[in-house]
């Protein structure tokens, strides 16, 4: 399986010194069975005056940098190597109950799931709901993986990826009338597109790589987003509609979240005369060393 080499770069460059406010990273990948953090390190100019860590409500690496010294610039480098083992599609087992839509999640589950089943986004005519069901078939039922790929593949077939580099997502109805938009977009359509048909979802936020080297993936090059399903025997499955991948192949989580404003990368605060900040620059780089390399 590849080790992976990340180093996401970002950089503000300000006209004058300005002091800085509080700043919270989440740039940390998550590890699990099948991703392992072998290292990692954030290189900060200036230097915080101090760097903590916690864990939020979903259990994110979060870093926390107070800073007390006046800048032209701020500088975060955040680099991990990591050994990446994600399961194979045939490795996904559901419960047998949840093997054909639709089905209830069991009463054990349902408590810890219902916030990620609950829709976030204004859909007053439910064009969202009648879009979901139109992948479902005339019997009213299918496959529940079926299903799910399905509205996967739609998106990465029948919407133009559009890059943005403004913060924020557009509404379900938006990406649906436009037909395009980011990662961003196409991961909240799905979310909403999941929890219009009753199944918990979740905003996935981290890196994309090419292991095999022969595909163009979209999506890389700064930070990306899919989608995690609750599927009882399995638990949660991600899809990536961008790039109509199944599975975490290919994908590095760094964090989840109900919603996407609650897994940002990188937020914080300046103060300084009006027109100070003058760019920001965003690189995120990926080497994925060869199997068998020492």
């Amino acid at each position: 399986m590849p080790v992976l080499s990340i180093a996401h770069i970002t950089t503000y460059a300000y006209s004058q010194p300005v002091t800085f406010g509080e700043h919270r990273l989440m740039v940390r990948p998550r590890e699990s069975y099948d991703q392992q953090l072998l290292a990692a390190r954030i290189d900060i100019d200036p230097a915080p005056s101090e760097l903590r860590w916690l864990h939020d409500v979903f259990s994110n690496a979060v870093a926390i940098a107070s800073f007390d010294a006046a800048a032209t610039h701020l500088y975060i480098a955040a680099h991990a190597t990591l050994d990446h083992r994600p399961a194979a599609i045939e490795a996904f087992a559901l419960e047998s109950y949840a093997r054909r839509y639709p089905f209830t999640y069991s009463s054990e589950d349902m408590p810890d799931l219902i916030r990620s089943i609950e829709r976030q986004s204004h859909d007053p005519e439910r064009v969202v709901d009648r879009w979901a069901r139109a992948f479902i078939g005339d019997d009213g039922r299918v496959e529940t993986t079926v299903l799910l790929e399905r509205i996967t593949r739609a998106i990465h077939r029948d919407f133009a990826y559009v890059g943005r580099s403004e913060p924020g997502t557009q509404s379900p109805l938006e990406t649906l009338a436009k037909r395009q938009g980011t990662c961003r977009d196409f991961a909240v359509l799905m979310i909403e597109a999941a929890r219009a048909l009753g199944l918990a979802a979740r905003f996935v936020s981290g890196y994309l790589y090419d292991p095999a080297a022969s595909e163009t993936r979209i999506g890389g090059g700064n930070t990306h987003a899919w989608v995690s399903v609750f599927l009882p025997g399995s638990g949660w499955v991600e899809y990536d509609p961008t790039n109509g991948i199944v599975g975490s192949h290919g994908l590095i989580r760094v964090a989840v979240a109900r919603d996407p404003y609650q897994a940002v990368p990188l937020s914080g605060t300046w103060t300084g005369l009006p027109g100070s900040c003058v760019g920001m620059d965003v690189t995120v780089t990926i080497a994925v060393e060869e199997p068998g390399r020492c």
